[in-house]
């Protein structure tokens, strides 16, 4: 393809809630953290490798599924969760640091000695939890 020599109307995905097909053999609930793995939505975990995309908009159940079978709804953006304890616990201090993914509703400050992937960056900390900004690019 060549380069533009005029005006062009490039389509765009809504930059709120879009589809991604889910994983095989994995439930994702509302509210939890999604990642990509090889491709496809799955729940957070403590693993290496994978994508941080969102929040899930809802739930869905592909336990008995393959790789596509079902899609899900997520959302990028700003949100709460759980704060990781003792050396990993995510301070006010740590703002504009990357976080890392425990499980689907928690972060912690270290990536646990190379054995978890990125969740996004920290954007403040509550009594309640971290806010984090996740989805690509972020």
């Amino acid at each position: 393809m060549t380069a533009l020599a005029a005006e062009r109307n490039t389509p765009q995905l809504d930059e709120g809630i879009y589809g991604q097909p889910v994983k095989a053999s994995v439930k994702i609930y509302k509210g939890g953290l999604v990642v990509a793995s090889a491709g496809y939505a799955a729940p957070g975990t403590a693993a290496t490798g994978l994508i941080a995309l969102g929040r899930a908009e809802e739930t869905v159940d592909n336990s008995s599924g393959g790789n596509g079978d079902k899609n899900i709804r997520i959302r990028p953006g700003v949100f709460r969760f759980g704060n990781s304890a003792s050396a990993d616990a995510i301070a006010q201090a740590d703002a504009g640091a990357d976080c890392y993914i425990v499980d689907d509703q928690t972060v912690a400050k270290t990536n646990g000695s190379g054995t978890r992937s990125r969740a996004g960056k920290i954007h403040s900390v509550d009594s309640l939890g971290v806010w984090v900004l996740i989805g690509l690019g972020n």
